[in-house]
């Protein structure tokens, strides 16, 4: 059989690439972006509570009710905003579900879709397999600020979506207040949708405030929000998102949602929902994860390596061009294989891979965990 490719270019990502070099060569994994800690036994527990009380059988569609009445409860706390749980909330099978979807439903041929590098891999295919044109702004290290005026030059009335994601993977940085200001100015009186992926919203660090799209009203009606409650309650593998948006945007949505996964885990979305009644259980990450930051940076400030803090989410990007003028992938994999640490190339991320001398280490791991990878990095 014959066939022509939608991704001729895609191969197996790098995360999968360096935890299986990892696992080959029985090196510490600071690679890929998920906990060696377990989840809350509570929240476990609240899950076979669920199984045992009959929540076996599909959801419906949107997803559970309760959790959605959670869910508005949370944005109301945190942000003064509320969405609809009926109309503007849809449960999903993660967040990167939930991207593809919004791509899927509002992409069509030679429509171009602004995104920010080094962007997170599950952006860009979902643009191409669906006809649309990538636009490409590349942040620059260390600080990766955004050059407004470059991306005001690139917007155009072909621009039918901007992806931003914040914190963000997998530089670590946020957008500000202005940032946030310059986009809704931008967008405005446009019919640019933005999809913002706020996976990592409960993990920012030095007392910033997560400057979420649901703050600014212009850019709220014309925008997802897409979340994941793998990547705040320790449970990755669970692939439990949701997305939140104005009714209009959101009936489309799920006109292809349905079709795609139609709903998702049911006893799991009854848990959350009781889960989600403590909201300490998500409003103490930021503390949490900023202790595991500044205890990795404290134990390797000795080092060659150099670093600006991360700002969000649980990962720390680390400048080596003081160490060697290697390329960074085959850095990464010298590392994992001679000094048995892996960590990620932020290159494969980048426009025309652009090679920053940097590399990505995730610090959602236990005390033990980042002490033995600091000595390794002592040692480099």
């Amino acid at each position: 059989m014959q066939h022509n490719s939608k991704l001729p270019n895609v191969g197996t990502t790098i995360f999968s690439v360096m935890s299986a070099l990892a696992s080959k060569h029985n090196a510490i994994n600071l690679s890929q972006g998920f906990p060696n800690f377990n989840s809350d036994q509570k929240l476990i527990g609240l899950v076979s509570k669920a199984m045992n009380s009959g929540y076996n059988q599909y959801a419906p569609m949107p997803g559970n009710l309760e959790l959605r009445d959670a869910i508005t409860n949370k944005f109301q706390l945190l942000y003064g905003s509320t969405y609809n749980p009926e109309s503007e909330i849809t449960i999903t099978a993660g967040a990167t579900q939930a991207i593809y979807t919004i791509i899927s439903t509002f992409v069509s041929a030679n429509d171009e879709v602004i995104i920010f590098r080094p962007a997170y891999d599950c952006y860009e295919p979902a643009i191409e397999v669906n006809g649309g044109k990538t636009v490409s702004i590349q942040l620059e290290a260390p600080h990766y600020a955004i050059n407004w005026e470059q991306v005001e030059h690139r917007f155009s009335n072909k621009t039918k979506l901007i992806i931003i994601n914040t914190p963000q993977n997998p530089s670590g940085s946020v957008f500000s207040k202005d940032d946030m200001l310059k986009l809704q100015a931008l967008t405005t009186n446009t019919n640019c949708i933005v999809l913002s992926d706020e996976v990592y919203e409960h993990i920012i660090f030095d007392g910033e405030q997560h400057q979420s799209v649901c703050l600014f009203s212009d850019l709220k009606a014309r925008s997802f929000i897409t979340a994941s409650f793998g990547k705040t309650f320790h449970n990755t593998g669970w692939k439990m998102g949701y997305c939140c948006a104005p009714k209009v945007l959101m009936d489309e949505f799920r006109k292809v949602h349905q079709f795609n996964v139609f709903s998702v885990n049911s006893p799991m979305q009854k848990a959350l929902a009781d889960y989600l009644k403590e909201p300490n259980h998500y409003l103490g990450l930021s503390p949490f994860f900023q202790e595991k930051r500044d205890l990795f940076l404290d134990l390797i400030k000795e080092s060659r390596f150099k670093f600006t803090p991360s700002k969000g989410t649980y990962f720390q990007v680390l400048d080596f061009s003081e160490i060697t003028q290697e390329h960074d992938v085959e850095f990464a994999k010298r590392l994992t294989i001679q000094n048995k640490l892996a960590s990620i190339p932020l290159s494969v991320f980048n426009d025309n891979n652009k090679d920053d001398k940097v590399l990505r280490f995730c610090f959602a791991k236990t005390e033990d965990t980042l002490k033995q990878a600091a000595d390794i990095i002592n040692t480099i």
